[in-house]
């Protein structure tokens, strides 16, 4: 049986990486899917015909999530198409590594627009409709940098640890209308946002307890378990899947 037979699901960033292996994991197990891209509209219909083909249903809703309005159409796409809205998956995010002294007031405020506050736009967005319908799960992406933290990431590490904050004060909100609301936190995983600090340090999987970098499955598993029935009584939890990594080194 699908874990996520009859279920309407929303991704943000959904058409690559960590993103992409979400909507695939998510309509592979029953969930109808749309998913919020920003550009390169041949690469999202390929996601929606490959769907197709698996006889899963999937649509492709261009966006921006720094901006509120797209984030309200996007949720009204779903709503007006299927009825409802189950899940919400925040997984839009940017980079822009700097040392703080040098960091542009342009690059600390665009990762903050995009990662945390296209968060808050869709939360908002969604939250008429799922309180409304007295269900919902809201699963935000965060990162291992919001605890560990990096050199050169002030503005990425400040986005999620934001996110994670915003997590846990959204789930006391919403807890008595059957609404959940958890993080991820990934460490390194073979995406092309972490291509370049893989190649220039690749010694870097030795330092991973499990002496690998995460696939996108693995994280796309832990969003499907959070927006699945058996996490059901888990909410304001940041799960992360880093194979080991924030343990720290004996």
């Amino acid at each position: 049986m699908m874990r996520l037979a009859g279920r309407i699901a929303l991704v943000t960033g959904g058409s690559r990486g960590l993103g992409r292996s979400i909507v695939h994991t998510l309509a592979r197990e029953g969930a109808k899917v749309a998913f919020v891209y920003r550009s390169k509209p041949d690469v999202a219909q390929q996601i929606v015909d490959e769907l197709a083909t698996d006889q899963r249903e999937a649509i492709a809703i261009e966006g921006d999530v720094r901006k509120k309005e797209d984030a309200e159409r996007a949720i009204q796409t779903v709503i007006d198409k299927w009825g409802r809205l189950d899940i919400l998956v925040n997984n839009a995010g940017m980079i822009k590594d700097m040392l703080l002294a040098t960091m542009k007031p342009e690059d600390w405020q665009v990762v903050i627009d995009t990662n945390l506050t296209g968060c808050y736009n869709f939360c908002q967005s969604a939250m008429r409709q799922m309180i409304s319908q007295r269900y919902g799960r809201i699963i935000n992406m965060s990162s291992v940098a919001a605890e560990a933290g990096s050199q050169g990431q002030v503005n990425y590490a400040a986005s999620k640890g934001g996110i994670e904050g915003l997590t846990r004060c959204l789930a006391k909100e919403v807890a008595r209308r059957s609404i959940t609301v958890n993080a991820v936190a990934p460490g390194f995983c073979e995406t092309d946002m972490t291509e370049a600090v893989r190649n220039a340090a690749p010694e870097l999987a030795k330092s991973i307890p499990l002496k690998r970098f995460g696939k996108p499955e693995d994280i796309a598993n832990a969003v499907l378990f959070l927006a699945s029935d058996e996490a059901s009584y888990v909410t304001g939890h940041v799960l992360t899947v880093d194979g080991g990594l924030t343990l720290g080194v004996m």
